[in-house]
Formats: C-alpha cells, structure tokens, sequence
C-alpha cells in the first residue's frame, strides 16, 4: 500500500494507537522513541497484541527518533505540543523529501479545555516552518480518542485531512483508512487551526459525559 512508517513518539498513547492500527492492516512500521528499550517496549506491546488478535506477525520494528526517521518514508510526529518543536529538530535533516504527518494538537496544561493556539496560528503550521519546504507536511488525527485507537475496535469518529498539495492529503486519506476510520480532506494545512481547537471543546464534552467523543461528518452521501 505505501512505504515504511516511522511514528516518532510511537511510545505515547497516540502513537500506540496508530501503531497497534497500522500493523493489524498489514503496514511496515517502524516505532521511534527518544529511548531505544522504550521503543523496544511498545514494539513488544503491538506485537503481541496483534498476535493475539489475529495470529499474525506483524512488520513492527523499534529505533530512536532520528534513526526511525531517516528509515521510513512516512514519518508520523505524535508527541506533545510542548515537545514538539525539539524533537523536529532531532529528525530534521532525516525527514528532507518526504511526507510528515503531524497530529500535535496545541494543549497547554493545566487548562488543555481551553483553546490556546500558537502565534502562527496552528502545530501543523509551526511543524512546516521548523522543517522547511523541502518536507511536505499535513496534518491529521487530532480528534480521535487515544484510548478508542487502542482498543482495535470499530471507530465512530472521522478524521480531517489538511496539507497544501492534494497528492499529500491523498496520501493521508489513505493512511486514515487503514487506521479503520473515514478521512476527509479538510484543505490546506492553515486550515489544520479548526480541528486542532476541537480538540479542547472534545475534551471539555469528554469530561463532562465521561465519554471518548468524537466528530463525525454528514450529508456527504448526497
């Protein structure tokens, strides 16, 4: 379907998600981590869940950030937003020419319920100028329940797809899918601020109905 998958911060609960998804439909991943054992230990995780659920051996292998980078062609950033911009610069000159996809979601502790943007306006725009043109970024996953990626099962929720060429949203959109949900493309990468500020007024409903809330897109079958 498409090359290797780097998921740098493979560790977190995000990055587990994917990583648990990517596999169990048959991907090549590769999970980076800023320690080698803690790498080594989500691959163990993914492993043997997916065996369980489906008997399989799945391509997951385990490396620090940089090195996962520089072996992908795909490189998925799923960190905190407070690390975001350190962590770009360990796998900047790894990642020149290929697709990142950026699912930073600018929360800023203790209140991640409020919408609190960077001055550029979005993380996925942020993420493009710590890069440069010469990576192509787009942005997605951020209104997706870690907990429901996880879990292997059905997924009530769809994802937004935003970057500046339309081949690469296409790439995402595929990715998205084979995580197990409906993508759409959302437009440019500017347009990334929407979903990025969805994610607080999600986890203010979260919290109040102690769900894993979603967003879902309708009338598109008109």
């Amino acid at each position: 379907m498409m090359t290797r998958i780097a998921i740098i911060g493979g560790t977190g609960a995000l990055g587990l998600g994917l990583a648990l998804r990517w596999a169990h439909a048959g991907l090549d991943i590769i999970i980076g981590s800023r320690r080698l054992e803690s790498a080594m230990e989500a691959r163990e995780t993914v492993v043997r869940r997916i065996r369980e659920h489906t008997g399989q051996q799945p391509r997951v292998d385990a490396a620090v950030n940089p090195d996962a980078a520089a072996q992908a062609g795909v490189v998925v950033l799923a960190v905190p937003f407070a690390q975001q911009q350190a962590v770009l610069s360990t796998v900047r000159e790894h990642v020149l020419g290929k697709l990142v996809v950026d699912t930073t979601v600018p929360l800023v502790p203790p209140k991640v319920g409020t919408v609190q943007l960077p001055e550029c306006g979005s993380a996925a725009v942020a993420a493009q100028l710590a890069l440069g043109d010469a990576t192509q970024v787009i942005s997605a996953f951020h209104n997706v329940a870690a907990d429901s990626l996880q879990s292997l099962g059905s997924l009530d929720c769809d994802v937004l797809v935003f970057g500046n060429e339309k081949q690469a949203r296409e790439r995402g959109l595929r990715l998205v899918e084979a995580a197990g949900m409906r993508a759409f493309e959302g437009g440019p990468l500017a347009n990334s601020i929407a979903a990025e500020a969805m994610t607080s007024v999600l986890i203010t409903i979260n919290r109040q109905h102690k769900c894993h809330a979603g967003i879902r897109i309708t009338g598109t079958e008109c």
